[in-house]
């Protein structure tokens, strides 16, 4: 009798082996995932052909050994709605989550679906991550969470409250302590009159606008090589540190990476060294046709009262999202002699933002380069929108044109991805979702319960072998939505871009549209949706569009 238990124990001893040891060995066969996402970051990236004169060596090497998609686009050119959208699969139209203004863990939609996050913890991902990733971040969606801080700053204080930068020239100073300021770090804000009542300025850690700051909220700036870190240097060194320790443990867990950097976002503060790579005279303007914005609709659509800054002077007024572009670009022109000197000086903090944030992506992918992680670790790079330089005389994002739309996206694949391949075949970040379901084999649904939604990308795991690949089975084209301001419940009433390979149509919330043949007219300088010769290449586009508008689940 004993011997037969002792037989027995030893059976089920050996069976959780057995057991243990199949679950460390599917376990360490799965991939590893380091996610990098910037913000604000348009075609300005070597490879894309948005600037010549952009500074980004690390995307470039990381687009040399993985799969560039050199047609990526945002799916809404604004950072609360993309990044929602982004990170739980579900298109801006179907949550009906458009604006900034509300959370997305409020949405009737997306609070009932799985984030990315979620999801690879429920299928045995150890997830971690630190910065800018969702636009509204919940620690409890991370197994650990890294560096707290304000991602945007540092700001510039004058004694009592955040504010634009003093060597910004007015009126565009008084757009803000973020969209309206510009500076190298060493040039430290300095506010005189609040020095002399013994009030301390300078760069600080801070809330939007926040007063009563709390002690070691400053960022201490002696010179380039005394100084405290930038919270996107922060965010890079953690991510260093967690690699290394990653590397430590015992178990096989496979883990989920996420690293957000926030720069080029505004305020466009950064090293001095950055700004010196881009010699203010040595400034290449982007290519602008003047009066470019005549055949277009967004200013009459959105942008029918002319109002200035001064109009939104009241800090309980807040300006429209909608109404930025036109007016931002209209503040700068009134700040200096001309548009094109201010435009410059912009530009200059613009690429001096995207050589320093190039530099922080650096530093992680030589970590994990070096690491024993290099060759199991799948690596998406990617930007939540763009940006438009002055085209159309638009400052700002949330167009549905080119510069606000389009994003770098980089996918490496280690031992399946091609190196060094480009895709041209329009994607958006809504294919990202289901593409890292795919690569990692995850199991289970994305809905928390039926008041979610299914995912509405598609993967793109055939074009990481193959360009010209066949079988994929999503859209011809890549839909992005602007807010149209008036119900976000009707998601007719919303504008939208469709764009192609070779052809991008918008249709605004009133009906008025335009169309661009990118082959022909790649800075759409030339509206032909009312051109007759077109209008049933505008009509197969719209149709299409519309056709995107549908949820595929419920076809």
């Amino acid at each position: 009798m004993n011997l037969f238990k002792n037989m027995l124990f030893l059976t089920i001893v050996l069976l959780l082996l057995q057991s243990q040891i199949a679950r460390t060995q599917v376990s360490d066969n799965r991939p590893n995932v380091l996610f990098i996402i910037v913000d604000d970051l348009n075609d300005y990236v070597s490879g894309l052909d948005g600037h010549p004169q952009a500074r980004t060596p690390n995307i470039s090497k990381l687009a040399q050994s993985g799969v560039f998609f050199k047609n990526a686009y945002t799916n809404c050119p604004l950072c609360s709605p993309s990044r929602s959208s982004l990170f739980t699969g579900i298109y801006p139209h179907n949550s009906k989550k458009f604006t900034n203004e509300s959370k997305w863990f409020n949405n009737p939609v997306l609070k009932n679906c799985k984030t990315l996050m979620e999801y690879f913890d429920e299928n045995g991902y150890y997830v971690t991550g630190s910065g800018k990733l969702l636009h509204s971040n919940l620690k409890k969606l991370w197994d650990e969470w890294g560096v707290d801080v304000n991602n945007y700053g540092p700001f510039a204080y004058d004694g009592n409250k955040t504010v634009g930068h003093p060597s910004v020239p007015e009126p565009f100073r008084s757009i803000g302590a973020v969209d309206g300021s510009f500076a190298p770090l060493s040039c430290v804000p300095t506010f005189p009159d609040s020095v002399s009542q013994g009030r301390q300025t300078g760069w600080i850690y801070s809330t939007w606008g926040g007063k009563d700051k709390k002690e070691g909220e400053f960022l201490n700036y002696v010179n380039s090589d005394h100084r405290d870190l930038m919270p996107d240097e922060m965010h890079a060194q953690w991510a260093v540190k967690k690699i290394e320790a990653l590397e430590k443990r015992q178990d096989l867990q496979p883990f989920f990476m996420g690293v957000g950097f926030v720069r080029p976002h505004t305020p466009l503060y950064a090293p001095q060294k950055y700004f010196d790579m881009f010699p203010l005279e040595e400034i290449q303007l982007p290519v602008i046709l003047e009066g470019d914005n005549r055949d277009t609709y967004y200013d009459l659509v959105y942008c029918n009262e002319k109002k200035e800054i001064s109009d939104y002077r009241n800090p309980m007024v807040r300006i429209p999202n909608t109404k930025k572009g036109p007016l931002y670009y209209r503040t700068l022109k009134a700040s200096y002699p001309d548009i094109k000197t201010g435009l410059k000086h912009f530009l200059q903090a613009y690429l001096a933002c995207i050589a320093f944030v190039d530099d922080q992506i650096g530093i992680v992918l030589n970590a994990l380069n070096n690491s024993r992680f290099r060759e199991n670790t799948i690596v998406v790079l990617v930007s939540d929108h763009g940006w438009n330089m002055g085209e159309k005389e638009y400052l700002f994002k949330n167009s549905l044109w080119e510069e606000s739309t389009r994003v770098p996206l980089i996918i490496r694949v280690p031992g399946f991805s091609v190196p060094g391949l480009e895709i041209d075949h329009p994607v958006s970040l809504i294919d990202i979702y289901p593409t890292l379901v795919d690569l990692c084999n995850l199991r289970g649904n994305t809905m928390k319960n039926d008041m979610g939604g299914h995912l509405d990308g598609y993967s793109l795991k055939p074009f990481l072998q193959d360009p010209e690949c066949k079988n994929w089975k999503g859209p011809n084209g890549a839909l992005t939505v602007v807010y149209g301001g008036l119900n976000n419940e009707n998601i007719y009433k919303q504008s939208y871009s469709y764009r192609t390979k070779d052809w991008r149509y918008i249709r605004y919330y009133n009906g008025l549209e335009e169309l661009y043949f990118h082959k022909g007219d790649p800075y759409e300088w030339h509206n032909l949706a009312y051109d007759k010769r077109f209008i049933e290449v505008k009509m197969k586009l719209k149709e299409q569009l519309m056709k995107l508008l549908k949820n595929k689940h419920s076809e």
